[in-house]
C-alpha cells in the first residue's frame, strides 16, 4: 500500500491576493462574487471527494481482482476520515489475520507475526535461545480446563514444568513447580503465555530476571540466555529387556537423536520397546518418516495428496535399527498426540510392528508449509492431506488404541496407568510374537477437540 500526500492547504493567515480591478467593483457585486466563487468551490470539493471514493487522498491501493475494490475503498476510507491517526503496519497485520480467519476458515492456516514465527521456526529447527526451561499455563481452580485461562489471573499461573539438564535455568536454581509471578519486574497477570515465553527468551549472553513462588518463598532469579538445542528425546530402561523411549517433538534433529537413543536401547539389551508419543504436537513429516522407519523396513509409511498434483508416496527410508520382528514394541498415545505423531503411529499400526495402547490421538491429517513475510512474520497454508498406508484418514477421530486405557480423573498424577498397561501387556508375550489384529482406524469415539509441516503448538512452550 502506498499513502498519497495532498498539497497543503492555504493558510487562514495568509492574504488573498488583490486583483487590479477589485475597487471598481461595486460592493453588491464583490458579495454575488464571494457567494458564487463559495458555492463553485464547495461543489467542486464534494465532486471531487465523490470521484476519489471520499478517501483517496489519504490513502490507496491497487485491487488485485475486482473483489478487492471495497477492501481498498474501505482502507482509502479510514485513512482519509478517522479521527485518529492510523499505523499501517497494524491495518496490514489486522488484515492479513481476517483474511485468514473469516476468509480461509481453516484452523492449521493462519497468520504468525513476526515473533511468533521466529519461535516458531527455533522449535522446529531444534535450536532456540533462551534460558532452557519448560513452561506452561496452569489452572489451579480447576486443573483440567486450560480453555478457561487464555490469561494468566490469580488461578491461572505461569508454571514451570522443568528446566532443562544443564541449561542456565537450571544453573540459576529454576525448579519444576516454581511460579513464576513477574519477568524483569514486570507482572504477568493479565498477558499471555506466548507474550511471557517472548520475553524470557532473547538473544545469548542478555540477562533476563524471574520473579518466582516456591512455596512460601518469593525469588529473583538472575538468569543469563544462551543457545538450547532442543532434546526432544528421553530414555530409560524399564527392566533388563524393556527399553523406553520418549519423543517430544518432530524438528530437524529429532529423527538424528531417536536413532541413536533407540539403538543404545538395544544395546543395553532391551528386546521390547515402549515408545512415548502421548503429548506430542508433531513437527516435519520428513521427520516423522525417518522415526517410522527405525521399526519398519520396507513399504508406505503414508501418502501425501495435493489438489491438481499426483499423490505422493513416502516410503521407509530402509535403515532402521529396530526393524526385526523379534522386537516387540508398544506405542503410547492420547488426544495430546497429534500430525506427525499420528503418521507414525498408523503407519506402526498398519504395517503391524507395534500395538497401540492409551487413548485415541487428535485427529489431524493436513500438512502445512511456513512462509516469511516481508514483515519478517509468517504464514502457515494447508497445502496437502495425508493418508495411512491402507489409506485411511486420521480425521477426525484419530489413530484408535489397540489396547484402550481410560484414566479416571481421581488417578493421583505419579500414577501412568498407561505406562502400567504397556509394561503388563509387553511381559505377558513372548518375545516374537506379533502385535494384534489392527482394529479399525475410525471407529466412532469422541474428538477432543518453505517445508511440509503436520504440526500444533501444543500446551507447553519452551523458554
Amino acid at each position: 500500500m502506498t499513502e498519497s500526500v495532498p498539497a497543503p492547504p492555504l493558510a487562514a493567515s495568509d492574504p488573498l491576493p488583490e486583483h487590479p480591478s477589485a475597487r471598481r467593483i461595486s460592493p453588491i457585486a464583490w458579495l454575488l462574487a464571494i457567494v458564487l466563487a463559495a458555492v463553485l468551490g464547495a461543489l467542486l470539493f464534494v465532486g471531487g471527494y465523490l470521484a476519489a471514493g471520499g478517501a483517496s487522498a489519504g490513502g490507496s491501493c491497487t485491487a488485485p481482482t475486482p473483489a478487492f475494490a471495497a477492501f481498498c475503498e474501505a482502507y482509502g476510507r479510514l485513512k482519509q476520515q478517522y479521527v485518529d491517526k492510523l499505523d499501517d503496519q497494524k491495518l496490514s497485520e489486522g488484515a492479513i489475520r481476517g483474511m485468514f480467519q473469516y476468509g480461509v476458515q481453516d484452523p492449521y492456516s493462519a497468520y504468525m507475526p513476526p515473533d511468533e514465527y521466529q519461535r516458531a521456526l527455533g522449535d522446529l529447527s531444534g535450536k532456540f535461545s533462551g534460558i532452557g526451561a519448560e513452561m506452561a499455563v496452569k489452572n489451579l481452580a480447576d486443573p483440567g480446563n486450560l480453555e478457561a485461562c487464555p490469561q494468566f489471573s490469580d488461578n491461572c499461573v505461569f508454571v514451570v514444568v522443568a528446566p532443562i539438564a544443564g541449561s542456565p535455568a537450571e544453573k540459576a536454581g529454576l525448579k519444576a513447580g516454581d511460579l513464576v509471578l513477574a519477568v524483569d519486574g514486570t507482572p504477568v497477570k493479565g498477558s499471555t503465555i506466548e507474550a511471557q515465553i517472548a520475553k524470557v527468551r532473547g538473544k545469548a549472553g542478555t540477562k533476563v530476571t524471574l520473579t518466582v513462588k516456591r512455596g512460601d518463598k518469593q525469588l529473583d532469579l538472575s538468569i543469563t540466555r544462551s543457545e538450547i538445542t532442543i532434546q526432544e528425546v528421553e530414555t530409560r530402561m524399564l527392566s533388563d529387556r524393556i527399553g523406553y523411549i520418549k519423543l517430544n517433538g518432530f524438528s530437524d534433529a529429532s529423527a538424528a537423536q531417536f536413532q541413536t537413543a533407540l539403538k543404545g536401547l538395544l544395546d543395553k539389551g532391551a528386546q521390547q520397546i515402549v515408545f512415548d508419543l502421548r503429548n506430542n504436537p508433531g513437527g516435519y513429516i520428513e521427520s516423522a518418516r525417518q522415526v517410522a522407519s527405525q521399526f519398519i523396513d520396507s513399504g508406505v509409511i503414508f501418502t501425501q495428496e495435493s489438489s491438481g498434483e499426483p499423490t505422493k508416496t513416502w516410503d521407509a527410508t530402509g535403515d532402521g535399527v529396530a526393524t526385526g520382528k523379534a522386537i516387540q514394541v508398544a506405542v503410547l498415545v492420547n488426544s495430546g498426540s497429534a500430525s506427525a505423531s499420528e503418521i507414525v503411529a498408523a503407519a506402526l499400526k498398519e504395517h503391524r510392528r507395534a500395538t497401540i495402547i492409551g487413548e485415541h490421538t487428535f485427529g489431524k491429517n493436513t500438512v502445512q508449509v511456513w512462509s516469511k513475510l516481508e514483515n519478517q512474520g509468517g504464514v502457515r497454508i494447508t497445502i496437502s492431506r495425508w493418508f495411512t498406508p491402507d489409506h485411511h484418514s486420521v480425521a477426525p477421530n484419530g489413530v484408535q488404541p489397540d489396547v484402550a486405557v481410560t484414566i479416571p480423573p481421581t488417578t493421583p498424577p505419579e500414577q501412568d496407568l498407561v505406562l502400567e498397561k504397556a509394561i503388563s501387556f509387553l511381559t505377558s508375550r513372548a518375545v516374537g510374537e506379533g502385535a494384534p489384529s489392527p482394529s479399525p482406524m475410525g471407529s466412532p469415539s469422541a474428538f477432543l477437540g518453505g517445508a511440509a509441516v503436520a504440526w500444533e503448538p501444543g500446551a507447553g512452550r519452551l523458554a
